[in-house]
Order: C-alpha cells, then sequence, then structure tokens
C-alpha cells in the first residue's frame, strides 16, 4: 500500500514528492510517462522564476529537480496511469498502462493540461520562436513591440490588456464579431487606445526567419481580404485540453468534480471533493499556470497528505 501516489512529474508532482518524502512518508510513487521536468522544460529561456537571475532554460531550471527529490526517497515509474478510482475502504486503486496495479491511501493528480493549438501555418515551426501560449511568460520579451493575440474568450482579452502594459500596440484576432468574454472585460479590452480589433477573421500563416516570427497574414472571412503585420509575437489562446483522463470511470463520470472546462475543482488546499484526494498544478481550477505556482500546489497539497496519511493510519 502507497502512503501517496503522484500522478504526473511537472513542477507540482516534483515538488509534492520532496515535500511528501521529507516530511516523513515512506512509500511515494510519482508516476510520469516522460522525463520527469512538465512542459516548462521546453521553453528556451526562464527570467520569472525566483532566484534565478542569469539566462537559464526550462531544462536547466528542472533538471536538478528530480534529483533533489530522489534523495528524500521519492520513487518514479515511467509508466502511464490509465485509470484511478476508490476502493471500498477509502483507499485508492491505480492501474497503469504496462498492466501493474497499485493501491494507496492517498492520490495527488497534477497531469496538467496543453493549450489547444489555432492551426495556422507556422504555427508549429515557430512555436516558442515567436509564437506563445503564455502572456505572463513570454511578455517581457516584446517590451515597447507589436504583437498579436489570438483568442476571442476571457484568457484571450484578459492576456491582451495585459500585454497591453508591456507592448507598444497589441491586434486581437477573433474569428467572430462577438467575444465569449465576460461583459466588463470586452468594455476595457474595446477602451484600450493599445489594442487593435481585428474580428471575423483568421490567422492564415506566420512566417519568419531563422531568429523567429517577423510577420502574420490575417484573412477576413466576408470577402477573403488579406492583411499582412509585420511583429515578432503571436500569442494563442483558444482553449486548453485539460488532462484529466485518469480520473474517468468505466461508466464515463468522473472520480471528482470538475467544473465545465474539465478542471479539477479543489479548494485552496488542493482538495478535491472526494477524501484523500488532491489535485495540483494546471489541472486545478484557476490555476495561473506558471511554475512557481505549480510548485506551491505541490508543496500544500503534500502536506495535506501527510496529514491525511497519520490520521488514516491511526484509525
Amino acid at each position: 500500500m502507497l502512503d501517496l501516489a503522484i500522478i504526473g512529474g511537472g513542477p507540482a508532482g516534483l515538488t509534492a514528492g520532496l515535500y511528501a518524502t521529507r516530511g516523513g512518508l515512506s512509500n511515494v510513487i510519482m508516476f510520469e510517462l516522460g522525463m520527469p521536468g512538465g512542459q516548462i522544460t521546453q521553453s528556451s529561456e526562464i527570467e520569472n522564476y525566483p532566484g534565478v537571475t542569469g539566462d537559464i532554460t526550462g531544462m536547466e531550471l528542472m533538471n536538478p529537480w528530480p534529483e533533489q527529490c530522489g534523495k528524500f526517497g521519492l520513487k518514479t515509474e515511467m509508466d502511464e496511469v490509465k485509470r484511478v478510482t476508490k476502493n471500498a475502504d477509502e483507499t485508492f486503486h491505480i492501474v497503469t498502462g504496462s498492466g501493474k496495479e497499485y493501491d494507496a491511501i492517498t492520490v495527488l493528480v497534477c497531469t496538467g493540461s496543453v493549450p489547444k493549438r489555432a492551426k495556422f501555418e507556422g504555427e508549429d515551426e515557430f512555436f516558442g520562436r515567436g509564437v506563445s501560449t503564455c502572456a505572463t511568460c513570454d511578455g517581457f520579451f516584446y517590451k515597447n513591440k507589436i504583437v498579436s493575440v489570438i483568442g476571442g474568450g476571457d484568457t484571450a482579452l484578459e492576456e491582451a490588456l495585459y500585454l497591453a502594459n508591456i507592448v507598444e500596440k497589441v491586434y486581437l484576432v477573433h474569428r467572430r464579431d462577438t467575444f465569449r468574454a465576460s461583459p466588463a472585460t470586452i468594455e476595457r479590452v474595446k477602451n484600450s487606445d493599445k489594442i487593435e480589433l481585428i474580428v471575423n477573421a483568421g490567422v492564415k500563416k506566420v512566417y519568419g526567419d531563422n531568429m523567429g516570427v517577423t510577420g502574420m497574414v490575417v484573412t477576413q472571412k466576408v470577402d477573403g481580404a488579406e492583411r499582412d503585420i509585420e511583429l515578432p509575437g503571436v500569442f494563442v489562446f483558444v482553449g486548453r485540453d485539460v488532462m484529466n483522463t485518469v480520473l474517468q470511470q468505466e461508466d464515463e463520470s468522473y472520480l471528482c468534480a470538475l467544473n465545465d472546462a474539465g478542471e479539477v475543482i479543489v479548494d485552496l488546499d488542493m482538495k478535491t471533493n472526494i477524501e484523500g484526494l488532491y489535485a495540483a498544478g494546471d489541472i486545478r481550477i484557476n490555476a495561473p499556470k506558471q511554475v512557481v505556482c505549480a510548485a506551491g500546489d505541490g508543496a500544500t497539497a503534500a502536506i495535506q497528505a501527510i496529514n491525511y496519511v497519520d490520521e488514516f493510519k491511526a484509525k
């Protein structure tokens, strides 16, 4: 019987493993199909992680984490968790892709979410070299420059407003003429003198050179007219795919409560509505989607898991 099963090996999972093992849990396994580290390992430059004052990549930031966690006894299984279910005795049952099965007193799910792609030409080619899905992470690199934001929901408009405080100008491109954001946010966007709306339009392609993006071509849906805009940065916010399939049960229901976007509903302690089940990082509601925040989630969840395991064993 595991004390804690951690599903996902990004910043939230690794930090949870560190805090849980260092805090006294003796049988903790982190399940991660690939190399630990998470999506941040794909970032070419990190400037906003506390204590990192020089040029460093996401891979370089995350490299020491697994070794540090292993020092205190965290075990890692290079295996995909297929499903988590609840046992009759209030523990959890875990089934992996390799066919292995485990029981655990507590489970922490931190499988994250991934940004959806807008599927325009050049999006994959220039991802990380001018195409981004995080204004908080990358906005500073475009200070006093021109960028575009693709999308029409709350996130897209809020990120456009965030960028407007940094850059010279933001082109907000949306495929419809109405937005799916809150009225107050829409009003703020329309009143910003730094944001130009391009509606009923889509990005045909993003182009550039070896240094990165240099421009984009936007096509109007009504008449097909094209507009070529020179800029170095394109931010895509067209939704996220939440990696919550491990929580799906055989009857297609979910083990715990989710919101309409598929994100796990948790409280400030990272507790779900199921006793002993926690969620941390980008899979949870209202996640800031920052490494430092995911790490904080993992620490919080681990502290709660330690208390839960102690109480469970004392019964």
